[in-house]
């Protein structure tokens, strides 16, 4: 869930804040709209569906209910049932955080905030906007779709484990590389539980500072620290009646394992800075990219803590694994790709569909998700050719046997010295020695997860 994202529209009438979130948002969207009125922002709506909208929650002098920010929420989502809403506020109780997700809000984030976390709940909001799948060309109200599509026996296991696990209060752990569609498996568990008229809120573990991490999920006190200005819900109690989704649960640091644990255990919370328990009533929904026999070293995993989580356990196949999904999920983002850029049906040859579905797709769904994108906008004949798809160079023929010494010690991919291509390989040398681990991976690389991600998208991994 984590490349640029298109548009991002915040709605606040304190110039500061907009300037703020703006510099702030620039490195996660391609385009950022403000708008000092809500007005404003409906006229923006009507002219392109943002994939998050950042919204104040009051805007008359003195209010603090947010009866405001609830009343204009459901205005947009009025106009756009999927859409991602993020309400800002500078009264972060838990009462308005809760109310603003049983309204539809997808998160909230409180004045003033660390850009580190704005960055998360954003970059979370607009990945589940995006896997909500409905065409900014469909009619308001339309179903949405989903990319839990597929006909094989594997994705058939899945889906039976989320028809019988759903019902249930049953913790969860989705085990799936990067891009098989672990949010919308989470997604599909809430919307088919008994919690579905409750919150589904979601946080990244492997996006959070450590510094952060009692802040962020048990909240604090007024008072508990320099910015605390105000009591502040954390995700748990944010939750409340609903569902949590850790997403990247095991990129949690071994010593941070154990409060979540003493959270799961006891269902209470004390936000930083208090003295008092809290009650929760959460259903928790885990999700990694790790192997579980990596989840079963006690050296990077706590055993007790994996009991309270794989109560159920769904595997999500790779890609590469029910290659007979693929002419289904291709055709579905063709289509859906098209509606969007109001671009002309055209067909796939038979012979590019056959090298289409020989391809090991690292980024499984996701990356072909993208790479559907890319052909319906950049394709200009009357079908698609196997050029208008980024899977990267062909594979290389067999090398003959090389000479017995080489120059100056060159070694295979010495004499290709492209550095495009060159980055490419080395990033996919990383991806697959730490098991598509993007933590893993981008720390070997020396780049932050987010800088990883974006030159996975330009390479088409």
């Amino acid at each position: 869930m984590p490349d640029m994202f298109d548009l991002c529209l915040i709605i606040d009438d304190d110039e500061d804040v907009l300037l703020s979130a703006r510099l702030v948002m620039r490195d996660l969207f391609r385009r950022v709209v403000v708008a000092t009125t809500p007005q404003q922002g409906l006229a923006t709506l009507d002219a392109a569906l943002p994939d998050l909208i950042l919204l104040d929650a009051n805007f008359a002098r003195g209010a603090t209910d947010g009866a405001e920010g609830f009343r204009w929420m459901q205005a947009f989502l009025a106009r756009d049932p999927a859409a991602a809403i993020v309400l800002i506020t500078a009264h972060g109780g838990v009462q308005i955080a809760v109310e603003a997700m049983k309204r539809g809000a997808t998160d909230f984030v409180s004045k003033p905030w660390n850009n580190e976390r704005l960055l998360a709940t954003a970059r979370t909001a607009a990945a589940l906007r995006r896997s909500r799948g409905r065409s900014p060309a469909a009619p308001a109200g339309a179903p949405a779709t989903t990319s839990l599509l597929g006909a094989s026996p594997a994705m058939a296991r899945v889906l039976s484990l989320i028809d019988k696990a759903a019902p249930t209060e049953a913790n969860v752990l989705i085990l799936g590389e990067n891009g098989t569609g672990k949010e919308l498996v989470a997604r599909e568990l809430h919307q088919r539980s008994r919690r579905a008229a409750g919150p589904l809120l979601s946080v990244d573990l492997g996006a959070i500072a450590e510094s952060l991490f009692d802040a962020e999920l048990f909240g604090h006190a007024k008072g508990a620290f320099t910015d605390a200005k105000t009591d502040r819900a954390g995700r748990m109690q944010a939750a409340q009646g609903g569902t949590l989704f850790l997403d990247e649960v095991g990129n949690l640091p071994l010593h941070l394992q154990p409060k979540l644990l003493t959270a799961l255990e006891s269902r209470t919370v004390t936000p930083v800075g208090s003295t008092r328990a809290v009650g929760i009533d959460v259903r928790i929904i885990s999700a990694t990219n790790m192997a579980l026999d990596q989840l079963a070293d006690e050296r990077r995993f706590r055993q007790d803590l994996l009991f309270r989580l794989n109560t159920v356990e769904i595997h999500l196949p790779p890609l590469r694994e029910r290659p007979e999904d693929i002419p289904l999920l291709l055709d579905h983002y063709l289509r859906l790709y098209a509606r969007k850029y109001d671009r002309p049906d055209k067909p796939v040859p038979a012979a590019v569909r056959d090298r289409l579905i020989g391809f090991d797709w690292p980024g499984n769904v996701r990356a072909l998700r993208h790479a559907a994108e890319r052909a319906v906008i950049l394709s200009e004949g009357d079908h698609f050719t196997l050029a208008d798809f980024p899977l990267g160079p062909a594979p290389a023929p067999t090398p003959p046997v090389q000479a017995p010494a080489q120059a100056h010690g060159e070694d295979a991919e010495g004499a290709d010295l492209n550095l495009d291509r060159a980055e490419r390989r080395l990033i996919e040398r990383a991806l697959k020695k730490h098991g598509y681990n993007i933590s893993s991976a981008a720390a070997e690389l020396g780049l932050t997860r987010g800088s990883l991600y974006r030159r996975m998208e330009k390479h088409g991994l």
